[in-house]
């Protein structure tokens, strides 16, 4: 056991001496792990966001239920109840013709001025949420189709037009991160590949004197994952400050509204973490995989 402890802590010591003294390969393999990632991260930040805002935006939307003006209490309370019994519904809130026009006066309090004698010609509504904005046009038909229904408004053709868009970002994001993904692996991978290339001399040497695969194999796959750490803190310090500052940024811009970025605990964390485990995975096994033909001697 403590011969494996030493001859691991040897890899170590060894991988760090052939960063060192392959300096300017090192330097362009971290780099080149460098911009990769940072891509990575930039649009994988980008695109979470984008899909955090529509889906706030798509929340948002739902089916506001107007009241026949005939309907008394009684009514009112077993329409409620007929909506709440839909297994597509949410929540069913209630809003009184009085506050309805209390808003509006606020919005528009000159021209409601000139009506304000005339009595209350609004209805009293119900703002029902879906469990699935998805189903928001099938529960907007059937309480359409209920008594004391006076109108049903969900936005028509304007919400139908979201949720398509939204269902396409979302799927274009799926593509695009996957696309990224593979190519960080590839580029990654063939810089790590050329850099071993490179050394190729210096394996054989190492084959020829007697040194068992393993032996050559380790410094090799703990030098690409150091190559893969280091590569890694610059892009997840560059993307943490920038979006830490954008969060702050968009925070005071959207107040008010029901849009939000994603928090920075824990999306940072989570994303520092996968670039990081991205850089040393790639990184390690790329070196392992590079290798493998240099130790056919």
């Amino acid at each position: 056991m403590a011969m494996r402890t030493r001859t691991f802590f040897r890899h170590i010591r060894d991988a760090f001496k052939s960063l060192f003294r392959n300096g300017l390969m090192s330097f362009g393999a971290i780099s080149a792990v460098s911009m990769t990632l940072l891509l990575v991260g930039f649009f994988t930040a980008m695109l979470f966001n984008v899909n955090k805002v529509v889906t706030d935006i798509e929340q948002d939307v739902n089916v506001r239920v107007y009241i026949d003006l005939a309907a008394d209490q009684e009514k009112q309370d077993t329409l409620k109840a007929e909506i709440e019994a839909l297994p597509e519904v949410s929540s069913v809130e209630f809003r009184s013709k009085d506050e309805e026009l209390e808003n509006i006066t606020k919005s528009f309090s000159e021209e409601f001025d000139l009506f304000k004698d005339d009595g209350n010609p609004l209805h009293d509504t119900f703002e029902v949420s879906t469990i699935d904005p998805s189903v928001t046009k099938q529960v907007a038909e059937t309480v359409e189709t209920m008594d004391y229904v006076s109108k049903v408004n969900y936005g028509g053709a304007k919400a139908d037009n979201l949720f398509k868009v939204v269902n396409n970002i979302r799927n274009i994001g799926i593509v695009v991160i996957i696309g990224l993904l593979l190519i960080a692996i590839f580029l990654i991978s063939n810089t790590i590949r050329s850099a071993i290339y490179a050394r190729r001399t210096e394996i054989e040497i190492m084959k020829l004197v007697g040194a068992k695969n393993s032996y050559i194999r380790w410094p090799f796959f703990l030098e690409g994952g150091i190559i893969g750490l280091l590569g890694a803190i610059i892009p997840v310090a560059l993307l943490w400050s920038a979006y830490m500052y954008v969060f702050h940024s968009g925070t005071n811009f959207l107040t008010g509204s029901n849009i939000a970025l994603l928090d920075p605990n824990p999306f940072l964390y989570y994303l520092a973490g996968g670039l990081i485990a991205l850089g040393v995975v790639i990184g390690s096994f790329g070196s392992v995989m590079s290798i493998r033909r240099f130790l056919k001697v």
